[in-house]
């Protein structure tokens, strides 16, 4: 019995570390027409004054979708998600499960959680958060039904 203590704070360390723990790095992506040093490509024109042979320069839309509303046993979950040239810039969750208190401090530590772990996947393909999983699969859900909607 005097064991239980230790073993228990052992336990949720190694809970801790294990919820941070990130498979992939994120990929650095640079725009057609920059170098990884910063500067632009050379030019392959062979005059200042010769046509563009490229078209015209493609202009970022941004977008901002609510996804549906995906309920789960502990209550509704809905996320809206902004994408601009492609790119998930930001997600914000417009329903957590909160009608128990219990609900609520959970859903208060996993939506950030959820949050970075959508930007930096840059889907809807999110790791679980520990002790949030119905959450966290309708968070899930809700994201892909708001990329899907933007063709993304």
């Amino acid at each position: 019995m005097r064991r239980t203590g230790p073993v228990l704070a052992a336990t949720a360390g190694t809970l801790a570390l294990l919820a941070n723990f990130h498979t992939s790095s994120p990929s650095t992506k640079l725009p057609i027409g920059t170098s990884s040093a910063g500067g632009t490509a050379p030019s392959t024109a062979t005059a200042p004054s010769a046509p563009s042979t490229t078209g015209p320069t493609p202009t970022t839309s941004t977008q901002t979708v609510n996804g549906p509303d995906v309920p789960n046993k502990y209550g509704d979950v809905q996320v809206s998600v902004t994408v601009s040239g492609g790119q998930i810039v930001d997600v914000q969750a417009l329903a957590l499960p909160s009608d128990r208190q219990k609900s609520a401090e959970i859903s208060q530590y996993a939506g950030p959680i959820l949050r970075d772990e959508a930007l930096q996947a840059q889907s809807a393909n999110i790791n679980i958060v520990s002790g949030a999983s119905y959450t966290s699969q309708s968070y899930a859900q809700s994201l892909q039904g708001a990329l899907d909607s933007v063709g993304r």
